[in-house]
């Protein structure tokens, strides 16, 4: 496995994971957990979802393995998802239901689904087909900082961004989701049909 680090591959991925993970986004959802004395441990949470996002990448690319399915073939599939999810995300439409089980502070649903979810998960994969692993462990970490410093500092957050700032940043992303969604589609789409 090449370790290089490559500062183009990191920002890259760097901006797929902040916006699926769209922590700034889910900062009502943090404060709602606040009001109702649900406390939430900020280190926990920014460790467990590095941890969980981590194993993720090396497993998931096993399980593929398992399921004789090849990276190109997920990356395409992945793309078609993000691609949904950026469609939600610019025309406020819900077409995932969060149907998540209730129950702890931290673990659930604040590291899963919220912060490592099944869209993160799918995004880790596909980007495996372009991106160095290595890159993808430092945007990940990139990430995972700033997820601590929001659940951390929530009132701060939400008087500096605002209602209508975390609107007009969900549907900035949104478009950049697409436009990375559509990249990482035509990208791996051409190998997988050199494959066939």
């Amino acid at each position: 496995m090449d370790l290089s680090i490559n500062f183009t591959q990191i920002i890259s991925a760097f901006v797929v994971i902040f916006v699926l993970v769209d922590v700034f986004g889910s900062v009502p959802i943090f404060l709602n957990f606040q009001r109702e004395s649900k406390d939430v441990n900020p280190v926990q949470a920014a460790i467990y979802s590095f941890i969980i996002m981590t194993a993720f990448l090396f497993v998931g690319h096993w399980v593929l393995k398992l399921f004789n399915v090849d990276v190109s073939s997920f990356a395409v599939a992945g793309a078609l998802v993000i691609f949904i999810i950026s469609i939600e995300m610019i025309f406020g439409v819900e077409v995932f239901k969060n149907d998540a089980p209730g129950g702890s502070r931290t673990l659930v649903p604040i590291v899963f689904p919220l912060i490592a979810g099944p869209a993160t998960f799918t995004a880790l994969l596909s980007m495996r087909a372009e991106f160095d692993v290595l890159n993808i462990i430092i945007a990940l970490a990139m990430n995972m900082i700033i997820v601590f410093f929001v659940l951390k500092n929530l009132k701060l957050v939400e008087k500096i961004v605002g209602v209508s700032g975390v609107y007009v940043l969900r549907k900035f992303f949104g478009i950049i989701l697409m436009a990375i969604a559509v990249r990482l589609f035509t990208a791996n789409i051409n190998a997988l049909l050199h494959s066939l």
